[in-house]
């Protein structure tokens, strides 16, 4: 008998260590366990819990790396004395039960009396029911850029690129950085989107058909009933587009704001509707964007250089890692611009004449024009050809200067 309460005795003390150990694990998941004697690990875990009770945490961030199908999110928090701790992973299925499951997850593993702030990237289409379902519940948001996220995780060093990577970026640069938090855009503007990029579409497609209607027609024997179903399909096309148009027009009128906004980027000789449209809708009436130069980032219209030493001198080009629809919305009324509009004219040609190298000058001049576009939203006024002759454009060429000299 006295043998068996032994045994028991010793069995049931392993039992509440193994328990003790797994808890802490789940608690304190930083603090790697020492599975050495009894006397030692049990130092260690009053230790552990001394320093973890003598911080105080002032950050919690989820940073989560949204795809198509799922989410990659990391929990990370920081301390009063700076140090941040990224101490949980896990995936969770993109739809609205994996969402009432990373809440649950979040709140079990987070401290109750500091907010958690969900930083995601601005990853196309795939990030936005999330956002909205997040905002919805009342957390804190913020979306950031996804060139912000890139240049940042090439800081790190991080060889391996992974989803699990990136989350952890995420929430890395969530806690070092003060982000602004994110609103759900206007409805209007989303509207817009929707409508415009419709339209991309048709006339993508609508041109694919007129190239099919020009190999037919150029064949020794063409097929005439394949000629007439290709004629039909475009005069569908065109029928849809006007429709698109058009529903997009009523949806500007309806909103005063949108309207004036519009009519303010239209001032620019060579800028329609449409095109002002779709810069308004793909930037969320530049709701994420800062300065000019975020804005060609965010476009993926920022110079690329590629230079090391005297032998390594590579071509300087566009990154086109940004928005494809406002490179596309730009690249034929950029033409018009150029064609109406003499200051833009006189630098496409300064720039041909430079290196011989149209397309090249026509992006450049591309980029000014949305610039031009953004400075003419933050400012409410429209557009004046005689701007650069007057005395506050000198005064503000000359401000420009000295702040250069200054900062060289």
């Amino acid at each position: 008998m006295l043998s068996l309460r032994y045994s028991l005795a010793l069995f049931y003390s392993f039992e509440f260590e193994q328990n003790v150990r797994n808890t802490t694990c789940l608690v304190y998941p930083v603090y790697p366990i020492r599975r050495q004697d009894e006397g030692e690990f049990f130092h260690f875990l009053f230790k552990s819990n001394i320093e973890m009770n003598s911080k105080t945490i002032v950050r919690q961030v989820a940073g989560i790396d949204v795809a198509q199908n799922e989410l990659v999110v990391s929990l990370g928090r920081r301390y009063d004395d700076f140090n941040l701790d990224l101490y949980a992973n896990k995936v969770f299925a993109n739809n609205a039960k994996g969402f009432e499951a990373f809440i649950s997850w979040v709140r079990k593993l987070t401290q109750q009396t500091t907010d958690v702030i969900f930083v995601m990237e601005a990853t196309g289409v795939y990030h936005e029911k999330f956002a909205y379902f997040l905002h919805g519940k009342g957390f804190k948001v913020s979306i950031v850029l996804p060139n912000k996220i890139s240049n940042y995780q090439r800081t790190l060093e991080v060889k391996t690129i992974t989803d699990k990577t990136s989350a952890a970026a995420i929430a890395r640069f969530g806690l070092e950085r003060n982000l602004d938090g994110w609103n759900p855009p206007k409805k209007i503007y989303r509207r817009m989107r929707q409508l415009t990029r419709e339209r991309e579409q048709i006339v993508e497609e609508r041109t694919m058909v007129k190239n099919q209607l020009h190999a037919e027609e150029s064949e020794a024997f063409p097929n005439k009933a394949t000629v007439k179903r290709l004629k039909e399909k475009i005069k569908l096309l065109d029928k849809h587009e006007k429709q698109v148009k058009k529903e997009l027009a009523e949806l500007i009128k309806q909103d005063q704001s949108v309207k004036e906004n519009i009519e303010l980027i239209c001032s620019i000789p060579g800028i329609g509707m449409t095109t002002a449209a779709t810069v308004l809708a793909e930037t969320n009436g530049f709701e994420l964007i800062r300065n000019r130069k975020q804005l060609t980032s965010y476009a993926g219209m920022d110079v690329k250089e590629k230079e090391s030493g005297t032998s390594v001198r590579g071509k300087a080009k566009i990154s086109k890692r940004g928005n494809k629809y406002l490179r596309k919305a730009l690249h034929m009324p950029t033409f018009c611009v150029i064609k109406n509009n003499e200051r833009f004219k006189a630098i496409y040609q300064r720039l041909v004449s430079k290196h011989g190298i149209k397309m090249k000058a026509a992006v450049a001049v591309q980029r000014k024009v949305l610039e031009l576009i953004y400075t003419l939203y933050k400012t409410g006024n429209k557009y004046d050809p005689e701007y650069f002759k007057s005395d506050q454009a000198v005064k503000t060429d000359q401000m420009d200067t000295l702040k250069k000299s200054e900062r060289s």
